[in-house]
């Protein structure tokens, strides 16, 4: 049995409290499924601002009418102290999702993404230390690594950061370090690399490029990438994500006040990805043919990424179930319903 395996059980056998910020986002209501599916309660705090009320409605009907009575949502905003007061009151677990991703949108709009990432993740660091919960673990992310150029990424090095999201995301780390050394509070940081899966919005400006060009595949629109489709990422399938976020939740004091990294380890260029959504796609059913038309890079991007996961590996029990391929095999019968509703 896994250390995760074991954890789920623990958890199953003797339930728990935990709130979830930015519930009705794409993780967010990931690890609502996966903790309500273990009989734990849920508290879920969202303002709909990049969430859905069909992500949720999704999970409703993915558990038992009990399971989800364990759930109750609040409405409301990380920047109101007052909300996120009342959100975290009896809470044992926290796991802070809510944020404004993507690079593009904070390069447009700085302010925002500083107020919802900075001033937001501060409100609720203050009101889960004045409520004592056991544990806060937060999203954190692998644009924190800017241009620092060595591969695999490891999390004592990093460079200088190339976006005002990424800026964002490492002055959450720093609060939280001194947090722990100013008031005793040890957090945990989750540095997500490039996540993917069921319920990630294949709409919009915004939308990660999983879910992007597979939408564009089966609505046989264009699928554009951004230079030479050298570039590299280390996807990591959701799952994994969740299964991060219980082992960071869980984990015994002298494995906090750390970040890190949330991947599998492997390096997948935006050439294979295209590959392997079309093919996925034809197996499925839906058949691709086009190739991808090549434009400028983007500004702000990263040329490569791959993490080390040694650190979550060792302190945190940490074992990736799905890679990339894996991950897009399963992944790809929902984004396939989802497109044709």
């Amino acid at each position: 049995m896994t250390k995760y395996e074991q954890i789920k059980q623990d958890l199953t056998a003797s339930p728990k409290t935990w709130l979830i910020t930015g519930v009705a986002g794409f993780i967010g209501s990931n690890l609502l499924e996966t903790l309500l599916l273990m009989n734990q309660k849920v508290v879920g705090l969202d303002n709909f601002a990049t969430g859905h009320q069909h992500n949720l409605d999704e999970v409703k009907g993915e558990v038992s009418d009990a399971q989800w009575n364990d759930f109750s949502f609040i409405e409301g905003d990380i920047r109101n102290p007052e909300d996120c007061q009342k959100a975290v009151s009896g809470v044992d677990y926290v796991l802070h999702q809510a944020a404004l991703g993507s690079v593009p949108r904070s390069i447009n709009d700085p302010a925002t993404t500083n107020a919802t990432n900075i001033s937001g993740y501060l409100n609720m660091l203050v009101a889960a230390r004045d409520e004592n919960v056991s544990s806060f673990t937060y999203a954190a992310s692998s644009s924190t690594y800017g241009d620092h150029p060595a591969l695999p990424k490891v999390e004592e090095n990093i460079g200088n950061p190339l976006s005002p999201y990424a800026v964002t995301k490492y002055v959450n780390e720093l609060y939280a370090d001194v947090f722990a050394r100013t008031y005793g509070f040890n957090t945990i940081g989750l540095r997500y690399f490039n996540v993917f899966g069921k319920r990630q919005d294949p709409d919009g400006a915004y939308a990660a490029v999983i879910p992007k060009w597979t939408a564009s595949a089966i609505q046989k629109e264009e699928v554009f990438i951004n230079g030479d489709g050298e570039t590299s990422r280390d996807f990591c399938f959701i799952e994994n994500t969740v299964q991060m976020n219980i082992l960071a939740a869980t984990a015994s004091e002298d494995a906090k006040n750390e970040v890190y990294n949330v991947a599998v380890g492997d390096r997948t260029t935006l050439n294979t990805l295209f590959s392997a959504i079309k093919t996925a796609l034809n197996e499925n059913g839906v058949l691709v043919d086009a190739e991808p038309t090549y434009r400028d890079f983007r500004a702000g991007d990263v040329r490569h990424s791959q993490a080390d996961i040694g650190k979550a590996t060792k302190l945190l029990g940490y074992a990736p179930s799905f890679r990339i391929l894996e991950g897009i095999q399963k992944a790809m019968p929902w984004y396939i319903q989802f497109l044709a509703r």
